[in-house]
């Protein structure tokens, strides 16, 4: 495997075998992880030069810019990759609902494991960038 650590172009992610890659959604103020959606290199270059979190949709096989039909956008701050450059992080301040069933996060209601599932996960077990 190459190394990782000098990643500056958007040829040194590593897209899967359809050209996208996963990307973590993380809300800036509160650092709740807010959604996961998929990527390709079109979307982030958008992303990047607009500043709007854009995402490929797998299901209409077409671009999406959170926000332009519900109003709900994503002012990204910041992307990150990880240390395998396989997945991204976008920080960003969420206007509105980040899930399309209009709630805050793609993450709540369905716990899976947590000692007390039918609580919101404590700030300690939110991860954030400092």
């Amino acid at each position: 495997m190459s190394d990782t650590a000098d990643v500056t172009t958007l040829t040194d992610i590593q897209w899967n075998a359809d050209g996208l890659v996963p990307v973590v959604v993380q809300d800036h103020a509160t650092r709740e992880v807010l959604m996961l959606a998929w990527a390709n290199a079109e979307a982030v270059q958008y992303t990047m030069d607009t500043r709007q979190g854009t995402y490929w949709s797998r299901s209409r096989q077409e671009l999406w810019t959170k926000g332009l039909t519900s109003g709900h956008t994503q002012y990204v701050r910041a992307i990150f990759y990880d240390c395998d450059a396989d997945t991204l992080l976008y920080i960003v301040d969420q206007a509105g609902a980040a899930c399309h069933t209009n709630t805050h996060s793609c993450f709540t209601q369905r716990v899976l494991l947590a000692d007390e599932p039918a609580k919101p996960l404590p700030d300690d077990l939110r991860y954030g960038t400092e």
